[in-house]
């Protein structure tokens, strides 16, 4: 069921988007080449225990889920794009890390993702990262009253297919609310005019992500982390917006460089 929140509910929100933007700029500080993924879980752990929030995480067992999936960050490195569950991995100089996050705070939830660059940059892996950004950009443009969902996913779309890019549409963003995924889901590509008319209240995600040269992906053995088929590199943005009579307002503000 799709939910529209009033302005009381929408300003409840602001402190669990204005969190997980924290935590994501803490945990993509302490990215460096030596750290360990398991590190930067920790990270994330010790900022939930401090705010008093609820992880959306760590108890979470969807069916696509071999178990709950026991850490409070998702972090994808390299070949990963999406589900990348914190592990003994030590980053390398050039790893491209995407950190994805969600928390409940005072029974609101908020959920972003940011990718970026360990170390000593390759100039594909910023292109893609730059080409996610524009896409997330692009499409929480189009996210205002009148619109239809189909404007934001194929805003999404195109800014994928104008890089050349294959666009996978197993995964995208999701309403959100008192839950961590709800609907409308948010394909990252669409037809325009078409799905769900955007309403003030609207609350969802917005989340582009893409790999260099395929849009298959398979689990990896650990039972959640989402690879790319061919082993190219992915990168994976997110905000949670809300949709008002002004426009689109970021709930999650600050935790990648992505604003309007």
């Amino acid at each position: 069921m799709i939910e529209l929140r009033t302005p009381a509910e929408i300003e409840a929100m602001r402190p669990a988007g204005a969190f997980v933007a924290e935590v994501l700029r803490a945990t993509a500080a302490a990215a460096a080449v030596g750290v360990d993924l398991l590190e930067l879980d920790a990270i994330a752990h010790d900022l939930i225990r401090e705010r008093g929030a609820q992880s959306c995480y760590i108890d979470y067992h969807p069916s696509f889920g071999a178990s709950p999936f026991g850490k409070v960050i998702c972090t994808s490195v390299n070949d990963a794009a999406l589900h990348g569950l914190p592990h003994r991995y030590r980053l390398a100089d050039g790893d491209l890390l995407t950190l994805d996050f969600a928390a409940s705070v005072d029974g609101w939830v908020a959920d972003a993702a940011v990718s970026l660059v360990v170390g000593t940059p390759r100039p594909e892996d910023e292109r893609l990262i730059a080409i996610c950004e524009e896409a997330l950009a692009a499409g929480i443009a189009k996210a205002r009253v009148g619109n239809r969902m189909g404007d934001v996913s194929h805003a999404i779309g195109e800014v994928a297919k104008r890089n050349r890019l294959r666009v996978n549409l197993d995964f995208g963003g999701h309403g959100v609310g008192r839950e961590m995924h709800g609907e409308p889901h948010v394909p990252n590509d669409g037809r325009p005019g078409r799905g769900w008319p955007l309403k003030a209240g609207l609350v969802f995600a917005v989340e582009p992500w893409f790999c260099l040269t395929t849009d298959r992906i398979f689990t990896d053995e650990d039972g959640w982390t989402l690879r790319s088929r061919d082993g190219s590199r992915a990168a994976h943005v997110e905000h949670t917006i809300a949709i008002t009579e002004d426009g689109p307002l970021i709930l999650t503000a600050g935790a990648n460089p992505v604003s309007l």
